[in-house]
């Protein structure tokens, strides 16, 4: 989709100063109005462009990393990530993506992946703050889907599966699933999931699908009691990662399943995700904002509800809530 911006983005790379519009055009090929077009297509993506006084154009922050035109290199999907924002930095890629599915144009915001290199209020399960330092992958993907609302939980699944088959995959580390969206290395988080949607009744409007991945991020740089419960991909292999990379395949994934997910493959998921489950089989604590009881996660139903069994004998579905293995 931004092949051509991309193009634009490449010439005020390689300029160590303001380039003109008509330069650019005769380069490319395009009339004046193109670069222009261009150029704030450039700029709604995240990138600091600045106009000159003679009608040209400066990039500033050159050769990042971590920018679309990097990730863009390496993605594979049909949809998912076509269309991009990018922030350097933003209290919460949920929220903003809330704010722009709300304001309508749903339709071509589907697949749209909202992108940050820090969150200075992220937000995770139940209203909780969610450390986002620069170095992780902070993203949320607008969706539409055509699915019944109490198969919803089926995305978290999802893109829980896709997070930990891609670091399995990438680096040979043995990522599992806790219930109900934290992906773990051994006892520590490295990533997790956040669902949110806009219904009208039982109709899905749009769903935002958050992934947060703890890739590069400085453990050192974190308290103590944040840093006891985490872990970061760079400290399990002992060098960076390369996000672009790490991005471009969990969204590739992602799709993948969301595809199956649209097709009413749902037992497919279940069963990928019980494969990679590191709650069922184990003795739980849950902890709901009404009870809290000790069992043994046996399994989950249809709807991703964790079936318990409790000490006591009985069975209980948890819809929501913490689950702590003991």
């Amino acid at each position: 989709m931004y092949t051509q911006a991309f193009k634009v983005l490449e010439i005020l790379e390689k300029s160590d100063k303001s380039v003109e519009t008509g330069e650019m055009a005769e380069t490319l090929s395009l009339s004046r109005s193109a670069i222009w077009k261009h150029i704030n297509e450039l700029r709604q993506l995240g990138y600091d462009i600045t106009s000159s006084g003679d009608e040209g154009y400066i990039l500033h922050d050159k050769n990042q990393d971590f920018r679309p035109h990097i990730i863009y290199k390496h993605l594979k999907t049909k949809f998912i990530g076509r269309r991009m924002r990018f922030f350097d930095s933003i209290p919460s890629t949920i929220w903003y993506g809330k704010d722009l599915a709300e304001q309508g144009g749903i339709d071509e915001m589907d697949g749209m992946v909202i992108i940050a290199e820090e969150q200075t209020g992220g937000i995770g399960r139940m209203g909780r703050a969610w450390v986002s330092p620069a170095g992780g992958i902070w993203v949320t993907i607008i969706l539409q889907p055509q699915i019944p609302i109490d198969r919803l939980f089926m995305l978290t699944l999802a893109a829980s599966v896709s997070v930990a088959r891609v670091v399995r995959k990438m680096y040979d580390i043995g990522a599992l699933i806790k219930w109900p969206n934290d992906i773990i290395i051994g006892d520590k988080k490295v990533a997790g999931i956040l669902l949110e949607l806009g219904a009208e009744g039982n109709k899905i409007e749009y769903c935002l699908v958050g992934i947060g991945i703890d890739a590069n991020v400085n453990l050192e740089s974190l308290n103590q009691t944040i840093r006891s419960t985490m872990t970061s991909l760079s400290q399990e292999v002992n060098q960076d990662v390369d996000r672009a990379v790490l991005l471009a395949a969990v969204l590739k994934e992602f799709e993948n399943r969301y595809e199956m997910i649209s097709q009413g493959e749902f037992d497919a998921i279940i069963r990928e995700w019980k494969n990679f489950s590191s709650t069922i089989g184990r003795r739980v604590r849950i902890v709901t904002l009404r009870s809290h009881f000790d069992g043994e996660a046996v399994d989950i139903d249809p709807n991703g509800a964790l079936v318990v069994r409790k000490d006591n004998g009985k069975i209980e579905k948890v819809i929501a809530g913490d689950c702590i293995h003991i």
